[in-house]
């Protein structure tokens, strides 16, 4: 009686399921673009974990074969589209690399208020070939930033992917394989200017975020990553022998562990009311007492070219992404971009790319067809079909949630089996460990199991023979112990292993087939519903098809029509419920068959440890 609303109950939830899937197929943005994806932005324990505000910020899509179809979108990647989780607003984003060949591209979106400790998902469209190019790059990035440096292909390698267009000069050929795509391979010798105009002044005590992707190729003494000069007001992002530092009118920051050279690292300073703090890798590293002065000059990037700057020398090795705003970022905005741009596990973690959607405007493929088709005639069935289609659901999902048990069951005893039969051969040729009147150590194998171990053991139909087979000895021999012997002869008696008579080991061995087919039925348990759903299947929907054919000709018969068009419908409806019949018939066909094989595996087991018990018995309680 208790099993009919658990199976009432995983009915409703698959209703519910398939509805919630309509549903979530209605809210296609646009149906000129077939394909979606879901993004999903994790900053909670179960992604990467992010407590601090993030605020606005550009986050970093990568796509590769293993997660996208690019066959499927435009040569150039101009047909994406991102759309927020309300699926209406569309996002700024900017691809910076697109590799048809390769399968690869790197994709930057604007999440306008990406909050901490929470999961955001967003939508990626493709698919439409008759798309246009998308926005600007440069609308990726709120207006505080003021400064993007991607370091793309040749044609790119300085272009400034902000609002500002302060493009850099002098930038070399950019190097492939870096850490975003393309990135610079600098060597210290000249410097790269990102010249002011149009790049804004910093004004006194102003807010500023300096932040780029460094990889030494070796540890330098005060090495400049970057700096920007105004007379005597110089502000200075390096490293000292891989300890990054901030440098403001000859004011340093503090100290902390240096980093690795041959190896990437996000550093940034942060510059807010009077003090300046240095991150690395998205964690705080160092601080500086200091207020922004004002500093009109260009920025120059891997060295300083000032005469003042003689103690400084320039940085060897590759950097990728650097970036500067007039404002100063949040602690969780710094994480937030170490990590998704990062080359650690934890960036798949925070952005995850999910499976594609495909939109019911595309032209369906043959599956769907059918499975449109079947909707369609499901719209025919009579009463009494449905009646029977939902005593199929009823038989298909008792089945399935049997034959689920069934295999756990099966997995586990044969778990069980095997550590139990480790054990077993230790002390099967010599059965003294376990030759004692206590029945706890009969039950831990003379003592070899404790624990879990021994829990895990007593669902093995093995244990429980061997449990059963040891328990029928020790009686006997608890029996002939307690023959009235002399003091002298008890003495003399305690050396003397004791016998069992051959009429003893017959009837040991009869309980333990006993024990097996009590074993047996626990295997077999159940497996009749299997039987129900083989059997009383087709004859269901044999009886729904009967009904719906008889019902069909009656309606005719009354009507006076006999056309196709009135025929057909109601045949292919009544026809729907063997259909039914048989989709509950043909699975629980296999998995009987499949279930019925582990069984008979496990009964055969049985038999051959008996056979062994009875031997090894046989041999140390000689009559």
């Amino acid at each position: 009686m208790s099993r009919t609303p658990r199976f009432l109950n995983s009915l409703l939830l698959a209703l519910a399921l398939s509805t919630s899937f309509a549903s979530a197929a209605e809210n296609w943005w646009d149906a000129k673009w077939p394909t979606r994806k879901k993004i999903a932005i994790d900053t909670t324990g179960k992604g990467v974990a992010i407590a601090e505000p993030i605020g606005t910020t550009a986050v970093l899509v990568r796509l590769h074969e293993g997660v996208f179809s690019f066959m499927s979108a435009k040569e150039d990647g101009s047909d994406l589209r991102f759309v927020s989780e309300d699926g209406k607003t569309v996002l700024k984003h900017h691809v910076e690399k697109w590799d048809s060949l390769l399968n690869e591209a790197y994709v930057w979106v604007q999440l306008p208020d990406l909050k901490p400790a929470s999961a955001t998902s967003i939508w990626l469209y493709y698919g439409n070939t008759e798309a246009g190019a998308p926005e600007s790059a440069k609308e990726t990035y709120d207006a505080n930033t003021t400064l993007v440096y991607h370091f793309a292909d040749a044609s790119k390698a300085g272009t400034d992917s902000s609002a500002t267009g302060a493009n850099a000069e002098g930038a070399p050929a950019p190097a492939a394989g870096s850490l975003v795509g393309s990135g610079l391979r600098v060597f210290g010798q000249t410097a790269i200017k990102a010249p002011a105009p149009p790049l804004g002044e910093w004004a006194p005590g102003a807010a500023l975020t300096v932040s780029a992707w460094v990889k030494p190729s070796a540890l330098q003494p005060n090495a400049v990553i970057l700096s920007r000069r105004d007379g005597a007001n110089a502000f200075i992002l390096g490293l000292d022998n891989g300890i990054p530092f901030v440098e403001l009118n000859k004011q340093r920051s503090s100290v902390g562990a240096p980093i690795a050279a041959g190896a990437w690292h996000h550093v940034a300073a942060v510059a807010d009311a009077g003090s300046i703090t240095v991150y690395v890798d998205g964690k705080s590293y160092g601080a500086l007492t200091a207020a922004m002065p004002l500093i009109k000059g260009p920025v120059e990037i891997d060295k300083d070219t000032s005469p003042a700057a003689t103690s400084f020398a320039g940085y060897a090795g590759e950097i990728d992404e650097l970036q500067i705003s007039k404002t100063a970022r949040p602690a969780g905005f710094i994480r937030f971009a170490a990590v998704n741009q990062g080359p650690t596990a934890d960036a798949a973690k925070l952005v995850t790319v999910g499976e594609d959607e495909a939109s019911d405007h595309e032209e369906e493929g043959e599956i769907m067809k059918h499975l449109s088709l079947i909707t369609d005639i499901s719209k025919d069935l009579t009463f009494d079909g449905w009646v029977v289609i939902f005593l199929c659901t009823v038989l298909a999902i008792m089945g399935w949630i049997i034959a689920a048990g069934k295999v756990m069951y099966l997995n586990t005893i044969e778990k069980a089996s095997a550590e139990f039969m480790k054990r077993w051969e230790k002390i099967s040729n010599d059965l003294t460990a376990i030759d004692t009147e206590d029945d706890e150590s009969i039950q831990n194998i003379g003592g070899s199991v404790s624990g879990k171990m021994q829990k895990l053991m007593k669902k093995s139909p093995l244990y429980q023979l061997y449990h059963l087979g040891s328990q029928e000895i020790s009686h006997r021999m608890k029996s002939f112990r307690q023959v009235t012997f002399n003091t002298q002869e008890k003495k003399e008696a305690k050396g003397i292993a004791m016998g069992l008579s051959g009429r003893s080991i017959q009837a040991i061995k009869a309980t333990l087939h006993g024990g097996m087919v009590r074993e047996v039925q626990k295997l077999n348990g159940k497996l009749v519903f299997l039987t129900i759903g083989i059997a009383g299947g087709p004859y269901l929907g044999l009886l729904g098809t009967v009904i719906g054919v008889m019902i069909t000709f009656a309606v005719i018969a009354k009507s006076g029509e006999v056309e196709v068009n009135s025929i057909a419908p109601g045949i292919a409806g009544a026809l729907l419920a063997t259909v039914a019949g048989l989709a509950v018939a043909i699975p629980a066909l296999f998995i009987y068959s499949y279930l019925s094989s582990r069984i008979k595996d496990v009964v055969s087991n049985m038999e051959t440890f008996i056979d062994e018990f009875v031997t090894k018995m046989a041999e140390h309680y000689k009559e």
